[in-house]
């Protein structure tokens, strides 16, 4: 039997709450744009807030609600902006303050929500706090988060507090000269992390997300979330964690357990504080919701505290990467297990789902799955209730670069952050210049924007009618009147249905095998196709009577519609 998940009943809809209108994060399309590959305006070969401005167009095109920028704040790019020295200011690789409040002016003109990366659990070593608290300087002396260390009984040398170990190898604690303490750093050590459970670290962080909503920022993408709190003893030291058996590198994240620095039950009130100081600007300067996106690998248990309880709302899209996880090799029962880990917490609990299909610190999906199912994954997303979130490309089938490893800039997350492809001209239409800060794609000639563009069924417009189709009554309905299914009707072919209370129905298959499927005795209806992949024998306006059967080519993907 199909699982059926049946979201707001017609005949209870005056007695659930819950179905009321929907927020515009609920079903919304999200984006994220790597600024430096995004759009170069002054020939440097990186990409700048006039290059996006410039691109903002193709964002309403394509049916995007929301774009996030990774960050664009003054950094001196140890870690290509997630190390701030300046939370107030634009880094100048990027453009000024001026060219911002243009950005705003031109998204908010196209009806384009623009969300920015918010990086709280560390700043730059460069950042004036850090020199403020390695100075003593009064109200910054624990700042961040610093420690006497321990004597070894049997050398008497000084220790580190404790055997934490950071998320990039290596002790999380460093030994500072001048301080003549150990400071804490989860991520690099010129990312020292700030201490949370001083009050006036808080109020700054509020200053900082007061700072860009004056400016017109429609949310924030929180970065790093699990980190941000660290678990100490009553008498101010810090356990060792235990070895978790995942690696036999002692200096190796994965090597231990990470119970006293990742997910603390503060972070999770950290949460609900933010989100209430968000819905406070919203009740005194109007306008829409301002969200919040959580970036948290942890379990989806974990995520569903931080969306919220009967008593406090928290982060607005705990961001899910379950979809994340497949491969070339999953089926259609993996996407539905794959699903179900999400739908039997988050949407049980909360009825708020979202679907992450990359980002810029994961391999692009033509490398993960196979160049041939990036239009399936396109599909899946965009056919389940809640946000959609795309990573800038993907919507083309861009893929992954070699990037030689040289220097000590040099990043191995390089591969998925090169320059957008627009055109098959020189540099792709990204940069006017001589060099590109990364290596384009020696497929660009192929796949990029304005050659899919003039294809009838190229990834991009397969992905531009989703969004199409993801903006209409059927697909908007899910908190109303209308519901949805999932399942796997067969090991490899995917279906998911969607309704409103108007009787339309979409059905949407997938086939993720390299096998031709037939499928008998679907429904009692006669369908139209409305959308078909590059390997689909079938075209838009034909139609299938699915009392009979129906045939699904190797890696295709079709749309239904039948209207009563």
């Amino acid at each position: 039997m199909p699982k059926w998940v049946h979201l707001c009943l017609v005949a209870v809809l005056v007695a659930i709450a819950g179905c009321a209108d929907i927020d515009w994060w609920e079903n919304a399309s999200l984006y994220q744009i790597y600024p430096r590959s995004f759009q170069d305006s002054d020939g440097d070969g990186i990409g700048d807030l006039k290059g996006i401005t410039s691109r903002l167009s193709y964002l309403k095109e394509i049916g995007i609600t929301a774009t996030w920028l990774s960050p664009v704040f003054t950094s001196p790019m140890s870690d290509f902006g997630y190390d701030i020295s300046n939370f107030f200011d634009i880094d100048p690789i990027f453009g000024t303050l001026d060219d911002f409040d243009a950005l705003i002016v031109e998204a908010k003109s196209l009806g384009v929500k623009i969300i920015l990366d918010f990086v709280p659990n560390h700043s730059s070593d460069e950042n004036e706090w850090f020199d403020k608290s390695v100075n003593r300087v009064d109200g910054y002396d624990d700042f961040y988060v610093w420690h006497d260390g321990k004597v070894n009984a049997e050398t008497g040398e000084r220790e580190p507090p404790s055997n934490w170990i950071s998320v990039f190898g290596g002790p999380q604690w460093t030994w500072h000269e001048t301080r003549q303490q150990y400071f804490l750093h989860q991520f690099q050590v010129k990312q020292p992390d700030l201490n949370f459970t001083n009050p006036m670290v808080r109020e700054h962080m509020l200053d900082v997300l007061k700072f860009w909503l004056d400016r017109g920022v429609d949310g924030f993408r929180i970065d790093a979330v699990p980190h941000i709190y660290e678990y100490r003893n009553a008498d101010g030291s810090y356990s060792d964690e235990p070895v978790s058996g995942w690696s036999s590198n002692p200096e190796a994240y994965d090597y231990h357990d990470h119970i006293y620095t990742k997910d603390q039950p503060a972070t999770v009130e950290l949460m609900y504080e933010w989100r209430a100081f968000l819905d406070q600007y919203r009740t005194e300067n109007g306008g829409d919701s301002r969200v919040l996106l959580a970036e948290a690998f942890s379990s989806v248990e974990t995520l569903s505290a931080y969306f919220g309880n009967g008593t406090h709302l928290g982060t607005q899209l705990p961001m899910n990467f379950q979809l994340m996880y497949l491969s070339g090799y999953s089926t259609a029962r993996d996407v539905v297990s794959s699903i179900d880990y999400w739908m039997n917490t988050m949407w049980t609990e909360h009825q708020t789902a979202n679907w992450v299909v990359g980002n810029h610190d994961t391999n692009r999906v033509a490398d993960r799955m196979g160049a041939h199912k990036v239009d399936l994954l396109n599909v899946i997303v965009s056919a389940l209730p809640g946000a959609s979130i795309t990573y800038y490309g993907e919507e083309i089938g861009m893929s992954n670069v070699d990037v030689e490893c040289t220097g000590d800039s040099c990043e191995d997350r390089d591969g998925e952050r090169t320059p957008m492809q627009w055109t098959a001209g020189r540099n792709a239409d990204f940069s006017q210049g001589e060099n590109t800060w990364l290596p384009l794609n020696p497929d660009y000639e192929r796949f990029n924007v304005q050659t899919e563009r003039g294809v009838a069924r190229s990834s991009l417009n397969i992905f531009k009618g989703m969004q199409a189709l993801k903006s209409s009554s059927a697909f908007q309905s899910f908190k109303q009147e209308g519901g949805f299914s999932y399942e796997a009707i067969t090991n490899q072919v995917l279906q998911i249905i969607r309704t409103n209370k108007y009787s339309e129905e979409y059905r949407i298959l997938v086939n993720m095998g390299n096998g031709m499927e037939i499928i008998d005795g679907l429904a009692d209806k006669v369908f139209e196709y409305v959308l078909t992949t590059a390997y689909s024998s079938h075209h838009q306006g034909q139609t299938v009577d699915l009392r009979e059967r129906i045939l699904l080519m190797p890696y295709e993907a079709v749309v239904l519609r039948w209207l009563a």
